[in-house]
């Protein structure tokens, strides 16, 4: 049993004829009648009474129309689904993006995305970059944009650029030339994402280095939002770390103090979807939409020998 076969069946009945089927199908009269005779051979029931002037439908045909009616219209409506993604006038586009999201505005390109494809729903899920990475990797999002490092198995991921991450603290002593990863493994440190604890991706970095070091990072007070920890080392309570777009941000206290790691401390923004699947148009017109908005935040320029290495560009910061 064919979709053909089913949909000749279904226009004979609705139209009457095995002529009037054909020319609804643009097909020959002989290819309707053979496709529906096929049908009642392989199911071993004649579907209609022939020789009247009309096809009537015989018991058997009966039972079989709302199935295949169904079946028809199935396939129809697919169709229809996939040419609507194909031109982005419906489908999902689902992605992933870093809690601090608002930071780096990626939050307002759903607004854009929204107003040129008004029909494409949006599933736009913020979490950890470790939880995005595993969420890709499961296929519950095609792709989303994350902070490196994380573990990429099965993904690919495009590097796009580099933020500084920063000291910060409410003693202007402490922050009065970089800061080592023996110093900071001293401090009274507020740090913030504590449902990821050290998976999260800066956090990690400073745990290598402090292993390196044969240090113990050990915070005295786990939060999950920056907001929250900043607010905390403003009142004294310890220090954290920022990144240089949350550090440029309306939201960043007044009266805070900050200073680069002695090592620059980068986090590194990225693309990343799944090595095996590819992306929906919708998902994929999202994900470029992203890639623009973070490709045109203002960067430092490369030097030369920066753009022969391939190097990713630094986030430039803009505030004193």
């Amino acid at each position: 049993m064919t979709l053909n076969q089913l949909r000749a069946f279904v226009e004979a009945q609705r139209l009457g004829s095995f002529t009037a089927a054909a020319d609804a199908l643009v097909m020959a009269q002989a290819s309707v009648s053979e496709l529906v005779r096929r049908l009642e051979d392989e199911l071993d029931a004649q579907l209609f009474v022939r020789g009247s002037r009309r096809l009537t439908l015989t018991a058997a045909g009966r039972e079989l129309l709302p199935y295949a009616q169904q079946a028809v219209h199935a396939s129809e409506s697919g169709v229809d689904a996939v040419r609507a993604v194909g031109s982005l006038g419906g489908g999902t586009a689902t992605f992933g993006v870093p809690r601090n999201a608002d930071y780096y505005l990626l939050s307002s390109l759903v607004q854009t995305f929204h107003m040129r494809y008004p029909a494409v729903r949006v599933r736009l899920v913020g979490q950890n970059s470790a939880e995005t990475a595993a969420t890709i990797a499961a296929g519950e999002i095609e792709a989303g944009m994350l902070i490196l490092p994380i573990d990429d198995e099965d993904l690919v991921i495009r590097p796009l650029l580099r933020d500084e991450v920063y000291y910060v603290s409410a003693d202007p002593a402490r922050t009065e030339k970089p800061i080592t990863i023996r110093q900071f493994a001293q401090a009274t440190l507020v740090l913030y994402d504590a449902h990821y604890g050290w998976k999260d991706p800066t956090r990690r970095q400073l745990a290598e280095r402090a292993q390196l070091a044969g240090l113990k990072l050990e915070p005295v007070i786990e939060i999950e939002h920056v907001e929250s920890a900043l607010k905390l080392v403003a009142a004294g309570i310890g220090d954290t770390i920022v990144s240089g777009a949350v550090l440029t941000s309306e939201a960043f206290p007044a009266g805070l103090h900050t200073t680069p790691f002695a090592e620059p401390l980068y986090d590194t923004i990225a693309l990343a979807q799944h090595r095996g699947r590819p992306l929906s148009n919708a998902t994929r017109e999202f994900a470029r939409l992203a890639e623009d908005t973070i490709r045109h935040l203002p960067v430092v320029p490369l030097t030369r020998a920066e753009q022969r290495a391939g190097a990713v560009p630094l986030i430039a910061r803009n505030r004193s």
